[in-house]
């Protein structure tokens, strides 16, 4: 069987979009997906299955919350190999134990592609903020005392492209990796 990340968008515990963790958790296993687990009460699901197929994935998983909780969420689908293939990517800046950055890894939600989300946010404030795109992802960082005044930080919940974009701490993206 083959491990892959689920990664939604926009969901909560409780209020706007809410959506339980045990409750997905068992939507998953109820289509069939094998060794479920979720991570935090943000929308990270790892399973296992023996079809391939992400798109197909990601389909099945928006219907069933849909269906489940009358949300529409977007999904991001990712196999744990590509996952760890993009950390092995990361940029010597990103991820570091520095308490004054915060990184993150954006995950671009198809068909979205790096230079839908770079032309619509622009360019990053380079005293503030550093950002790389690999595949279907953006690596970035920026200071947590000025976060406010980064480019990307207020567009990436207040633009168009908002609902493309997903988003997790390097530290998150590395914990569920290790699941």
């Amino acid at each position: 069987m083959k491990r892959y990340i689920a990664f939604l968008r926009g969901v909560n515990i409780s209020g706007k979009n809410k959506v339980p963790m045990a409750e997905l958790k068992n939507g998953f296993e109820e289509m069939g997906f094998a060794e479920v687990r979720t991570y935090l009460n943000s929308g990270n699901v790892i399973f296992s299955s023996d079809e391939g197929g992400m798109e197909g994935f990601t389909n099945q998983i928006e219907t069933m919350i849909q269906r489940l909780f009358g949300v529409d969420v977007p999904v991001f689908v990712i196999s744990k190999e590509a996952l760890e293939d993009i950390l092995a990517h990361a940029p010597d800046w990103w991820g570091s134990e520095d308490k004054a950055t915060y990184d993150n890894l954006i995950f671009i939600i198809p068909p979205t592609t790096f230079a839908d989300v770079f032309g619509e946010i622009g360019e990053p404030k380079e005293e503030l903020e550093k950002l790389e795109g690999y595949k279907e992802t953006v690596f970035w960082s920026f200071s947590r005392k000025d976060y406010r005044k980064t480019n990307w930080w207020p567009k990436t919940a207040s633009t168009n492209i908002s609902t493309k974009l997903t988003i997790r701490t390097a530290n998150t993206v590395r914990k569920i990796v290790e699941m």
